[in-house]
């Protein structure tokens, strides 16, 4: 069944649904991602199957998670022949991607992925890091450009730090608003998630990062001084090589990381 037997199906905007149409940006994606049979493929928000049908050739096997009842019945329609297709109704951000794991397979992750959850469903993917061998998304392109992102740059706040804390990110490549229908009002762009092997940058306590990362570009033109002042003192800072004064995009990974151990470390120490 193509993409035109959904012909009562509009998309819709509370799941920020735009549809991939153009056939030549399709086929470059899955040559990105490269499926190969027996793998362990799972597609988020598959809408109307523009990637599937390649993912499915491809590996021959396929898990999808879709929250848009009205899409399934066309998608089992279409793809439910091939016994190794597997849909599940439900919602990613609240999804336990672990019940995937049936095997020592790691998941291979892709879809293209609503503008509208995008950064909570990646900070929710990388809860389950450690059972995923790569993730091929397409998402806005700013926030690529966000995952991408290295100090100094505008786009580097707590996603880039995050995300990069888990894993290796690749910018592929921009998709323009006319490869979809409904046209979005913005570029889109596939981007490449490897999850380290080993952390480059490991952290006693990652909540404890994250808490320290949250505060610290909570009000990003403001010095460290000021916006982890909750955190440690000034001199605090400095003792770990670090200026005081700097603003919060100024700071590596490692940077932050060095922060949020000296703070565990001071808290171990308080018990």
């Amino acid at each position: 069944m193509p993409q035109s037997d959904f012909p009562f199906h509009k998309a819709r905007k509370r799941f920020g649904q735009n549809f991939l149409r153009d056939q030549s940006v399709i086929e470059r994606i899955v040559l990105s991602i490269h499926p190969k049979k027996g793998e362990k493929l799972v597609e988020i928000g598959p809408g109307q199957g523009a990637l599937t049908e390649g993912l499915l050739a491809g590996a021959g096997a396929l898990d999808v998670v879709e929250l848009d009842r009205d899409l399934i019945p066309a998608l089992k329609l279409r793809f439910g022949l091939n016994p190794d297709f597997c849909i599940h109704e439900a919602d990613a951000l609240k999804f336990d991607f672990s019940a995937l794991k049936t095997d020592d397979r790691p998941l291979r992750l892709t879809g293209n992925l609503p503008y509208n959850i995008s950064t909570p469903l990646i900070f929710h993917l990388l809860s389950f890091r450690g059972l995923i061998s790569d993730m091929h998304f397409m998402l806005q392109k700013e926030v690529v450009q966000r995952l991408a992102a290295t100090p100094g740059d505008k786009h580097y706040g707590r996603l880039s730090i995050m995300t990069q804390y888990s894993c290796a990110v690749d910018n592929l490549f921009t998709v323009g608003p006319g490869s979809f229908k409904p046209a979005p009002k913005v570029d889109s762009a596939i981007v490449r998630l490897t999850p380290h092997k080993v952390l480059p940058y490991p952290c006693k306590n990652v909540a404890r990062l994250e808490a320290v990362v949250r505060d610290a570009f909570s009000q990003r033109r403001k010095t460290l001084r000021n916006t982890l002042k909750s955190h440690l003192s000034a001199p605090a800072i400095e003792s770990l090589g670090i200026a005081s004064g700097a603003r919060p995009e100024q700071l590596h990974l490692v940077d932050f990381v060095k922060i949020a151990d000296y703070l565990d470390n001071a808290a171990s120490k308080n018990e």
